[in-house]
């Protein structure tokens, strides 16, 4: 099966298909995937600024890292979750999008970020866990991980303002003259004057 065929017959599963046909759903699944990747970010940027410093000094990295990266984690399955329901729903436009593209080689990148610090200033945490500023190599990828996020967040962003697909016209049922009422101008119409 080659790729084309692959997203087509994800665009027309039975779930896609309801979140395209839903007037609420998709707009749901991005509200959920937006608040998700702001706790992700915010867990991750308060791990960040310790590394660096600048935020919750005084207290240990280890203990803080145990209490907010379970958030961190717990956020990030559900963003992945709604991203992946987003993605299926125009998965042949979402692939071939540069900003979609350039997004996931940032996800990748935290990724590997995230295993140099493991790599290296992790294994001596018993030696800075308490300093109020980590090793170098620990600042390094603090600063690379909020550079990286920040720009997960303005390609997410501008993955929605740059891809297209023309939607079916709105089931019959639904009279959206009723939903906003108003004349073609705009105007919303007043009762006539009382002439008694």
């Amino acid at each position: 099966m080659d790729i084309t065929t692959f997203l087509a017959s994800l665009e027309s599963s039975g779930i896609a298909t309801g979140i395209r046909n839903s007037l609420y759903i998709f707009p749901l699944i991005e509200s959920t995937h937006v608040f998700g990747l702001a706790m992700v970010f915010g867990t991750i940027a308060i791990i960040d600024f310790r590394l660096l410093g600048v935020a919750s000094t005084r207290r240990s990295f280890r203990r803080m890292a145990s209490d907010i990266l379970k958030w961190t984690w717990a956020a990030f399955a559900v963003t992945a979750a709604t991203g992946a329901l987003m993605f299926i729903t125009n998965a042949g436009v979402y692939y071939h999008n540069f900003f979609f593209r350039t997004k996931m080689v940032m996800l990748v990148l935290a990724g590997i970020n995230m295993l140099v610090f493991e790599l290296t200033a992790g294994r001596s945490i018993d030696r800075w866990d308490k300093e109020p500023l980590s090793p170098l190599i620990g600042r390094a990828t603090a600063v690379l991980s909020l550079a990286i996020w920040i720009s997960i967040i303005f390609l997410g962003r501008w993955i929605g303002f740059t891809t297209t697909r023309a939607t079916p016209a709105p089931p019959p049922e639904i009279n959206f003259d009723n939903i906003f009422p108003g004349t073609p101008d705009g105007t919303v119409p007043t009762a006539p004057p009382n002439t008694r």
